[in-house]
């Protein structure tokens, strides 16, 4: 049973996403892609936003090492980093399982306890949404004048443009919010599980806690946005890659860079399927075309997610070559 269990965490998910890739993708133009990709692209802006994208995670586990320093644990900066890698890479195959895996990664290596490091590791996500609420919430509100204005330039209504949706579309949107609410509850339901015994719950607690005794709450403030900015740039600066795109301008990009971060909650690898579709949805709202919403989303999609794929095998090899807790001098 545990096996079929185990294996339905992979399938569904991937299973989840081909169908809403295929969906979207289904009458795309291929040869598009392939100009795209070999002539009318910017790479320079595309490779500029890599380092944004590396040191998200470097920021991520910069601030976990000061989550778990009042709790007594001191791992080492490179472990910490290539568990953080690790975990990325790790759940474009089993969606969520990277946060279970950086902590057992800290565990093997460097003796860190795994009940405090799961309970920093919510510590951070608790964090994490609270600036992604408040960062949503400023999004809009800066943006109800540019939707007001885009629908009096256009002389196109919101019931207009909500009625350009097909079945198959809010039938996506509203599997996507279920999946995201499923995800959300098994989360919670696997937390309690894990956390029965006496001794493990203290530590989790530990863990939730340790964000009031943290040394340096500035630096900590610090490291919480230099993630999310660094998580921005790495979108927004594909936004000059395309011409569709390029004159977008910021506003734009933040929009959809929020929409994104909610559709990549939804349990498919790296977000794939929820994620392009919210990205479309966002960019045709800005008087983007369909299809140069779907090639963008297609491409940045799959170059980022390729970029998490080779930092996880650069940490694999990294890790294989650290000594564990135990063996260091």
């Amino acid at each position: 049973m545990k096996i079929i269990q185990s294996i339905l965490k992979i399938l569904l998910p991937l299973a989840l996403g081909v169908l809403i890739l295929w969906w979207m993708y289904r009458g795309f133009d291929w040869p598009s892609l392939r100009r795209a990709l070999t002539s009318e692209m910017d790479w320079t802006w595309m490779w500029l936003s890599f380092p944004f994208g590396i040191m998200a995670q470097v920021f991520r586990a910069l601030r976990w090492q000061q989550v778990l320093r009042p709790l007594g644990e001191r791992p080492r900066l490179g472990t910490s980093i290539n568990a953080v890698f690790l975990s990325y890479a790790s759940s474009l195959v089993v969606p969520r399982v990277g946060e279970v895996l950086r902590c057992g990664v800290l565990k093997r290596y460097d003796g860190v306890s795994f009940s405090r490091g799961v309970g920093t590791v919510v510590t951070e996500r608790v964090v994490d949404m609270a600036l992604i609420a408040v960062l949503s919430a400023a999004v809009f509100v800066m943006q109800i004048p540019v939707f007001v204005d885009f629908f009096q330039e256009t002389g196109v209504s919101l019931g207009g443009f909500l009625g350009q949706f097909t079945l198959t579309g809010w039938l996506v949107t509203i599997g996507s919010g279920v999946a995201v609410l499923a995800t959300s509850y098994l989360l919670l339901r696997h937390y309690r599980i894990m956390t029965r015994a006496r001794e493990v719950v203290k530590e989790l607690i530990e863990g939730l806690l340790s964000i009031r005794n943290v040394e340096g709450r500035g630096l900590f403030i610090f490291y919480s946005l230099a993630i999310w900015i660094c998580y921005f740039l790495h979108f927004y600066l594909t936004f000059f890659c395309f011409q569709s795109t390029e004159g977008l301008g910021l506003s734009v990009a933040m929009v959809a860079f929020v929409v994104g971060t909610f559709a990549v909650l939804v349990p498919t690898p790296n977000g794939a399927g929820p994620w392009h579709f919210a990205v479309k949805t966002v960019l045709m709202l800005y008087g983007v075309p369909g299809d140069d919403g779907a090639l963008f989303a297609l491409i940045v999609h799959t170059v980022q997610t390729l970029l998490v794929a080779v930092l996880g095998l650069y940490a694999t090899a990294a890790l294989a070559l650290t000594r564990k807790a135990g063996a260091r001098a």
